[in-house]
């Protein structure tokens, strides 16, 4: 919460072109708990220590790899909720995959976010925070 107002941080991925926010997520690291991870990665991704709170839900969706391989992919949702650090200050390693890191307000994060599972999540999010 900023100024009783809830926020949710967002990242702009190094790469992508500016005003493209996406949630923080990466890959499960051998004997990490998926929750376990969502915490690290928002911690790398945007420099905010946070403490679960739920799982929010997951989104499926296929690509294809150069060379045409398909790939199915699940990606889990985590309701984190803020605790110290500060928004951008994350480590130099992180830099090559984070360009920029920002608060949005939480109510309009649906229309903000890139990716149409992402903006779902948000909306689930704002659903607990007002239940």
């Amino acid at each position: 919460m900023i100024r009783g107002r809830p926020m949710l941080a967002a990242i702009r991925p190094r790469g992508k072109p500016e005003g493209l926010w996406a949630l923080p997520k990466g890959k499960i690291d051998p004997g990490e708990r998926p929750e376990a991870t969502a915490v690290r990665e928002v911690r790398e991704e945007t420099g905010v220590e946070g403490t679960l709170v739920e799982k929010l839900g997951d989104v499926k969706y296929t690509y294809t790899r150069r060379g045409g391989v398909r790939v199915f992919k699940i990606v889990s949702f985590y309701l984190v909720a803020a605790g110290r650090g500060r928004l951008g200050e994350i480590e130099e390693r992180m830099r090559i995959e984070v360009a920029e890191a920002r608060w949005l307000p939480l109510e309009e994060a649906p229309k903000l976010l890139a990716y149409g599972g992402e903006r779902e999540m948000a909306k689930k999010a704002l659903g607990r925070l007002d239940a």
